[in-house]
């Protein structure tokens, strides 16, 4: 299998097969690129990127500097994601076009807090990420340990903020462009304290509520928020649409 470690500007990326669908893969909280390698989700779709259906593009995530520094207030955080947010579009994206011969669309994939970005990245640039699979993610911001007052970039990256106010032609395009799969598990971790579970159901309903393409699959009271699980929802899921 192919793999190519790839530093690009303030990150780094993880590249793995040679051909088929592009994937951007967001690791879980405060995650380096390796982390889908460390954990098994690069073996777990193994047949898919030998068999040229699929190519993943694993990145680190800078939430130790965002969402996850308690130190900031929480309008801080959102800016210090918007400026990750500017690497993946400016960096990675062009990176990916390259390695793929040309520009074209490319799905999202991330696991606990790598679901809210690879979901928030395809609501606010479907554009581009038409595909979002979001696997345990919690999708309101505002509710992790946030302090200070909500300014815009808080409000543009809170998915239960600015997808109940879409409207108008931006929100008819979005309904035949962009489809997003909403998955979670009813063990352990995923109500507490990660509130996935209420999170993914509540965004999930938000969205139907809004006529967008949504799909939410919950899974049973065996499955917790944890690595095992994200490998079989991985292997169940990603092959539907490489």
């Amino acid at each position: 299998m192919r793999r190519d470690h790839v530093e690009l500007g303030t990150g780094d990326l993880l590249a793995y097969g040679h051909y088929g669908r592009p994937v951007l893969a967001f690791p879980a909280e405060a995650g380096r690129a390796s982390e889908f390698e460390n954990h098994g989700m690069i073996d777990a779709v193994a047949d898919l990127i030998e068999a040229g259906r699929v190519k993943l593009y694993c990145v680190t995530s800078a939430d130790a500097e965002s969402w996850s520094n308690r130190s900031r207030p929480v309008e801080e955080r959102a800016r210090r994601h918007e400026e990750y947010e500017k690497w993946l579009v400016q960096d990675v994206v062009p990176w990916i076009a390259a390695d793929c011969g040309g520009a074209t669309d490319i799905a999202t994939v991330g696991v606990s807090l790598g679901a809210f970005h690879a979901v928030n990245i395809a609501l606010r640039h479907a554009d581009v990420f038409p595909l979002a699979i979001g696997l345990s993610g919690n999708y309101d911001p505002t509710t992790w340990h946030p302090w200070g007052e909500h300014g815009s970039s808080t409000y543009f990256n809170n998915p239960m903020a600015y997808v109940r106010n879409l409207h108008g032609d931006h929100l008819d395009w979005l309904r035949t462009r962009l489809r997003i799969v909403l998955v979670v598990g009813q063990g352990a971790w995923e109500v507490d304290p990660t509130k996935a579970l209420p999170s993914t159901r509540a965004l999930g309903a938000l969205m139907a509520e809004k006529g967008l393409g949504c799909e939410l699959d919950v899974w049973g009271y065996d499955i917790p928020h944890d690595w095992p699980s994200w490998r079989t929802q991985l292997q169940h899921h990603l092959p539907r649409f490489c």
